[in-house]
Parts: structure tokens; sequence; C-alpha cells
């Protein structure tokens, strides 16, 4: 346990006040309870369901049909890495971590009660706590945080940069969508969007060793990017005709599985269009409007397995490790780091989407 008076009273923090209105405060560090850990923040990713919560399309308060999973007055921020300042010895014999340690934590916080949980399906835990989301778990953007009592928490080499490190979130979630996919090694593997997920799906897909990686974006160099990290063909949707390549790849058949890390209306009926008869559809993308298809395609005409994908949930340790290998261009992937003061910046380059890929706050 560290000296509490190393730590300040107040620290930065990003604040939600609701849609479109974040202000950064100076508010109190807060105190660990037993079975927690502060942590002070070494960076934190903005992410595309950030910036759904930032524009209001996160149902801060709820309607009929679905419950708000957003709150105001918390601190945003679900993909981070940081170094332990202060925990207890429950906390340390726990998480096999100490004082200076880097460390990451999964972004939801399970509450190991529910009906899920006790099936070990934490990911999908009913009360569905999430670092950034509730005010129960505040998330990373500010300077210090507490990891809660609940979370999984995961050491990461101190070597290795914050901004690398907090890129664990994201890749795991891609892991995550590569393993419901159940890749088989005559298949061709088709990863829609070369964003921060669809990139870490296409170095997934390429790890279960298909027959083809098949990349589609309409930005060269993210598709340029995509090629470093696995794929053996990249198709420019704005250029090329997508169908046309993926069937003279297939005989003619269509893509064995298809991946969805954009969040694109336009990106599902591409999918469905592109997939063989019987083929597998995974969904990871993050919408914010909503999408309508024609269902026949998934019965009637194609019999598909379609596939969703929540969280990252028994892939940290493997996301880590491929971060730790060196394999991925991490460099070309964490395209911009800003200080914490610039989140709007931060938050308006990922809405812009062309100039940047991973866009990170560094406290």
């Amino acid at each position: 346990m560290s000296n509490p008076a190393e730590i300040p009273q107040t620290m930065q923090a990003v604040i939600c006040h609701g849609p479109e209105n974040y202000t950064l405060e100076e508010v109190p560090v807060p105190t660990p309870g037993p079975g927690e850990a502060l942590v002070k923040v070494d960076a934190v990713g903005i992410c595309a369901s950030d910036l759904k919560c930032y524009h209001g399309a996160a149902k801060f308060w709820g309607d009929d049909s679905r419950p708000a999973w957003a709150e105001t007055e918390v601190i945003p921020g679900h993909e981070f890495a940081g170094t332990v300042v202060q925990l207890d010895d429950l906390a340390a014999e726990k998480w096999k971590v100490g004082v200076g340690d880097r460390v990451v934590s999964e972004q939801i916080v399970p509450c190991w009660k529910c009906r899920y949980c006790l099936r070990g399906q934490y990911w999908m835990c009913g009360p569905h706590d999430l670092y950034g989301f509730k005010r129960r778990t505040p998330g990373a953007m500010a300077e210090y945080m507490i990891y809660n009592v609940d979370a999984l928490v995961h050491k990461v080499p101190n070597e290795i940069p914050a901004h690398h490190a907090a890129f664990a979130e994201p890749l795991s979630c891609s892991l995550h969508a590569v393993e419901r996919a159940n890749i088989g090694f005559d298949d061709v593997v088709v990863v829609a969007g070369c964003g921060p997920i669809g990139l870490g799906m296409v170095a997934g897909a390429k790890s279960k060793n298909p027959a083809k990686v098949v990349a589609l974006d309409m930005a060269p160099h993210k598709l340029e990017i995509a090629k470093e990290c696995g794929a053996d063909v990249v198709i420019n949707i704005a250029e090329e005709d997508a169908d046309k390549i993926v069937k003279d790849l297939t005989d003619g058949y269509g893509a064995d599985v298809y991946l969805e890390g954009t969040g694109h209306p336009a990106a599902v009926p591409q999918g469905l269009k592109l997939l063989r008869k019987l083929g597998t559809y995974v969904e990871y993308g993050v919408f914010r409007d909503d999408v309508t298809v024609d269902w026949s395609i998934i019965s009637d005409d194609k019999e598909l397995d379609v596939l969703g994908a929540h969280l990252g949930p028994h892939c940290w340790p493997a996301a880590i490790r491929l971060i730790e290998s060196g394999a991925l261009p991490m460099d070309k992937i964490c395209t911009h780091q800003l200080p914490l003061a610039e989140f709007q910046k931060g938050l308006d380059l990922v809405g812009d989407g062309t100039s940047s890929i991973k866009v990170s706050l560094i406290p």
C-alpha cells in the first residue's frame, strides 16, 4: 500500500452532464474501499460507444422499450491502462498485483450473483455495470480511478506504452468476435471496417489460419494497415466491386464468415450479400441508427448463422500477449494521443473518422 500523503486530494476529470454536455472539472480523488485499488490513469481510449453516448443516443433516461445504459454525472471512459498507487492486501492477493504495476481492468464489473454470472457468463451480467457509464463504476477520463472490488484485472508489462496497453480493451472485443465465428482452416473470412475493432478482427482472424482474410474499407491508408495486421486481400468498397471479388475468390459461392465492425447500417446488407449459403455472420458494430434488412436472406435464401458479440470475455490475456508480441503496427493504429483537457477534440476526431483510428487521452 502506498503512502496516502503522496496522493493529491483533487484531480481533473471529465464529467458527463447529459448529451453533448461534458465538462472538465476539479473533483475529489476517489478513495478505494476494501478489496479495491486506486489507479493513476495512464491512458484512456475514446470508443465509438463513448461518442454514441456523448451525442445522446445512449438512452440516458431510458424509454419503454429499452432501459438506460448510460447515466449522467458520471466520468466516462471504459478502455484504459493505469498504474496502481494504492491497494490493500485483499486486492493485492486477488489480482496478484502491487503498487507500481501497470494494470488494465475489463470494462464490465460483474455482480457475480445473477443468473449469467453464476453460469460463468459474466460478460452478460444482469446489472451490467460498465466503467464510464454508471455512477457505481466511474470511468477513466480522469487522473485517478478506482478498480472495483468485483472487477477483473490484468497486469500489463510496464514497458508497453500506456496508449498501447489501453488498446487491450478494443482488441479483446475483436478477438471475442473472432471466437464467435468458429473460423475453419478452409474459410474465406471477410472483415468489414478497418477501424480499431476491424483491424483487431483482421489480426485475430489471421491467427486462426483460414484460407483468406479479406478486409473492406473506404480509406486507402486503413486498408494498408489492414495488410500489416494480416489481411491477404483488401478491397476499397468505394472503388471496387466487393461482391465480384469475393465471389471470384470462392468459386462463385461467397464468403464463409463475415465479421461486421463498422457500425454502419449499409454494412449489414453488404454482409448478407457477400456470404455463401450456410455462412456465418458476426455482428460487433455499435449502431447509432436502427438497421432494417430482408430477413428472408437469413432464412429462406441462405440459412445463415447470425451471431452477436459483446465485450471481450476471456480474451484479455490473449489481447495483451498480441500487443506485447509486436505483431501489430500499434503506432499506426494508435494515431492520436491528447491531453485530458482536449477531450472535446478527441471526441470530434473519433466522430470525423477520416484522420484517426484510435484516439487516446493522456491524463
